[in-house]
């Protein structure tokens, strides 16, 4: 999900809510001091973005669902706005990556590879074997999967799917599998599934264990309960938004485990470099030697990448990540006449690559060196990340600016990535919670009118940063003060007009948006739909239940229940004590309180709620020997968690 993208599915559409205010004088001049700073009058990536274009979609509209009440997984219709120059409200380097992000369609990048763009936030791409079609990321939802292979079909000879491939463990790169591929055409070998080594195990667990959390940050990331348009949602700066539609997953047949491995599918030879621990714990490129084209997956893209992505995840090797594409440049520079991605656009050309990739290399590898060397000075993050600024070869590069990532929170990831989250400041180890630091910061301050006050002619002055800052502390300490969520609103709407990342000005806006409107609750799925639980592995399913044991009602309580699964023969010993619940995989406990037997499929049909447990043990498709109620009393025990929690106001009350 590029982005690393999280499981949840997205909300049903964005709600009508405007966001009233213009851009202020300072905002103004801010984007203005960015329009004479850089070369807006080079164009060669719009050249690139649009070389090769075959066809596309109308409106890039997409139908939804069926049953989904008119859904619409995807359109660019809504983003026509982005004709013209920049308004005022929107940062012109964004606006910029967002008008290139808008070319859409079918794309030809070399003889037998072709590029689906802009049907989602991700790319699809098609490589033309002997006999049949080797699909590389099938984007985020069957719907979107499906109609960019139907559009590509209107335009190119109508062959089967032989082969599929994953470049990555991100949902964006495989949960449209199904819109292309069944699993029956799988599971009778007429198809391959080509995935990096250990994809299955990262492609569940990163947004399983705090999926909740992670979708609800997500929202905030992708914007995406904000309203398209001038004062709305512009881009992510990787590619439009996200779909919304079916996710589904198809495990591997075909494991990359070596570094470097080729194959040949159907009389394409292939060689795939795994590159595990970069923009996703499993990852790989590809190479195409007939072709001369090098598919760099999401490790290059036209933006800075994310060392730490804002939705929540775990911070990336940024000198793994520099050498990774250190080695595609030593190896396949002077055979690449295009280098393609999963995300953006080509860069067409050996000598335009070679620039390209080094570029890219020394992003991840500036970031990582300079952060390193501030923090070994005594610099904490935040002082890092004001501290920090890019070298003009780099700043002055599109392809490196930070509109996905920024410099200052992947400035920040290098130091929790070697230092974590405290500072060695003492004051600092154990601090006020947010509520109780917010109230006393505000008494301290002469109270909420006289801080509102101040705050209003710092806002006047521009002081959006610190505006919106001491009206947190206002609202953590005065929920209801109406003032407060205003000028903290307009505060962020300012400094998302400004954001050159399409995420920070998704994040600013979403946040003005709440404090105004209140958290948006008309739709959110669950982090684990029903065609992803049937993928996961027992032991982390176990896991996940574990995390929602609500330990104060499980204080001095002790279950035992032994697991059979007679269609797969495992095992598992389910253990609650000390208020933690553990696993044990190709175990029984002998002292048992009680013992299931049953199939995945009705185990993960009562976890769905499609049936109870007591149902499916009247129904047989359950047994058990000891006394049943202990799962009940088990599962009492269990937190449930919604999606609506509080971001930008405190939490009603402690879980």
């Amino acid at each position: 999900m590029g982005m690393g993208m999280g499981l949840a599915q997205q909300p049903a559409a964005p709600p009508a809510v405007a966001l009233q205010r213009d851009a202020e004088p300072a905002t103004r001049a801010a984007n203005e001091a960015v329009l004479r700073a850089l070369n807006f009058a080079d164009r060669a990536d719009f050249d690139s973005a649009r070389r090769g274009f075959i066809a596309a979609i109308p409106d890039g509209t997409i139908a939804g669902p069926a049953g989904a009440g008119g859904l619409t997984a995807w359109s660019m219709k809504p983003y026509d706005f982005l004709n013209g120059e920049a308004p005022a409200t929107v940062n012109p380097s964004l606006w910029r990556q967002a008008q290139l992000n808008n070319i859409h369609g079918l794309f030809k990048a070399a003889d037998r590879v072709y590029q689906l763009r802009g049907y989602d936030i991700s790319n699809m791409t098609v490589v033309e074997g002997d006999t049949g079609l080797i699909v590389i990321d099938p984007l985020l939802a069957t719907e979107t999967a499906k109609a960019a292979l139907d559009l590509y079909f209107a335009h190119r000879p109508r062959r089967p799917v032989v082969a599929v491939v994953y470049t990555h463990s991100h949902a964006d790169h495989f949960a449209g599998v199904k819109g292309i591929v069944t699993d029956e055409e799988v599971r009778a070998g007429r198809v391959k599934v080509i995935a990096p080594d250990k994809f299955m195990d990262h492609a569940v667990a990163e947004n399983l264990i705090a999926g909740n959390a992670m979708s609800r940050r997500a929202w905030y990331q992708f914007g995406s309960m904000i309203p398209p348009g001038p004062r709305g949602q512009v881009d992510t700066g990787l590619g439009r938004t996200v779909a919304r539609g079916s996710f589904t997953l198809i495990a591997p047949t075909d494991e990359i485990k070596q570094d470097y491995e080729t194959r040949t599918i159907d009389g394409v030879e292939i060689e795939f470099h795994l590159t595990p621990g970069t923009e996703a714990p499993a990852e790989m490129t590809l190479y195409f030697p007939q072709f001369r084209v090098l598919n760099m997956a999401e490790l290059t893209s036209g933006t800075m990448h994310n060392l730490y992505t804002i939705r929540g995840a775990e911070v990336r090797d940024a000198r793994a990540w520099s050498r990774y594409i250190a080695d595609a440049l030593e190896r396949y520079g002077d055979r690449t006449d295009v280098l393609i991605a999963q995300h953006n656009w080509p860069v067409w050309g050996a000598e335009r690559a070679a620039v390209f990739l080094k570029k890219q290399r020394d992003i991840y590898k500036f970031i990582h060196d300079q952060s390193v060397r501030l923090l070994n000075h005594g610099l904490t993050p935040a002082e890092i990340a004001e501290t920090l600024r890019m070298p003009q070869s780099l700043a002055s590069e599109w392809s490196v600016r930070g509109y996905y990532g920024t410099l200052s929170h992947n400035a920040k990831a290098i130091y929790q990535r070697y230092l974590g989250w405290y500072d060695a400041n003492p004051a600092n180890l154990q601090p006020l919670p947010p509520v109780e630091s917010a109230k006393k910061t505000i008494d301290y301050m002469g109270g909420a009118a006289a801080v509102i006050a101040r705050a209003r002619d710092d806002f006047k002055a521009g002081q959006y940063r610190w505006v919106a800052s001491v009206m947190n502390q206002v609202v953590f300490a005065e929920p209801g003060n109406r003032e407060a969520r205003e000028l903290g609103a307009a505060a962020l709407e300012q400094l998302g007009y400004q954001a050159e990342a399409g995420t920070w000005r998704n994040a600013y806006l979403m946040g003005a948006m709440e404090l105004r409107s209140g958290i948006m609750r008309r739709a959110g799925g669950s982090t684990v739909t029903a065609e992803m639980l049937g993928a996961i592995p027992l032991d982390l399913l176990f896991d996940y239940i574990a995390v929602r044991l609500n330990a104060e009602k499980a204080e001095a309580k002790r279950i035992v229940i032994n697991w059979t699964f007679s269609d797969t023969g495992q095992t598992f010993v389910l253990n609650l004590e000390n208020s933690t619940l553990t696993n044990r995989p190709g175990r029984l406990a002998p002292d048992a309180d009680c013992a299931f037997t049953l199939t995945r499929a009705s185990f993960d049909a009562i976890l769905l709620r499609q049936k109870t447990f007591p149902a499916a043990i009247a129904a047989g498709e359950v047994t058990f020997s000891g006394n049943p109620m202990k799962f009940g009393e088990l599962a009492a025990m269990l937190d449930e968690f919604s999606p609506f929690f509080p971001i930008v106001e405190p939490r009603a009350a402690t879980p």
